[in-house]
């Protein structure tokens, strides 16, 4: 009896630690920009000719703003600071982690500490478990100088992605190790 008892509980912590693991690697490797533009609301009941109608639209409309904010993100990307956050300002999407992170970035780049501050925490106040954020502001805080902040931020990656091979984790242990500029 206590035999299959521990074989139980054995199988409930194997299956609890691939979970654990499994998880949130899945959700860093689907952060790439994939969550944008944001869903939309669900549809209420009775209203499938008019869901019918609009899905049209809908991808019009999404596949518009996804190529906007694509834009954007390139603007900053290629060094283009100003202009990328004025396009991401006019996507609409303030909130929205990926802007919001990106608008915090090219607002670091820019040497506007204090807004690139302001931006890393709303886009993890939309989402708490936004890697490339945590990544980000992780060198913000090497940048000036709290590598001990940063040390923390580099824990909070590892555990968001379950590893230390992800991208996100090991530009920001990089910068702390200062082989790397981002």
């Amino acid at each position: 009896m206590t035999t299959r008892y521990a074989y139980r509980l054995g199988l409930a912590g194997a299956a609890l630690l691939t979970f654990a693991f499994v998880v949130p690697a899945a959700r860093a490797a689907e952060d790439s920009g994939s969550r944008f533009p944001p869903p939309s609301s669900g549809q209420q009941k009775g209203q499938k000719n008019q869901k019918q109608q609009g899905q049209k639209k809908k991808k019009q409309r999404d596949g518009e703003l996804r190529t906007q904010y694509q834009h954007a993100r390139a603007l900053i990307m290629g060094g283009e600071y100003e202009a990328g956050i004025a396009a991401m300002h006019a996507l609409g999407h303030d909130d929205n982690p990926e802007v919001a992170n990106f608008i915090g970035y090219a607002s670091r780049k820019l040497g506007r500490y204090d807004d690139s501050k302001y931006w890393y925490e709303r886009a993890l106040a939309a989402d708490p478990n936004h890697v490339r954020t945590w990544s980000y502001y992780g060198m913000w805080h090497a940048e000036q100088g709290n590598l001990l902040m940063a040390q923390d931020y580099l824990e909070k990656v590892r555990l968001i992605c379950g590893n230390t091979e992800c991208e996100e984790y090991t530009k920001l242990k990089g910068v702390i190790e200062g082989t790397e500029t981002y």
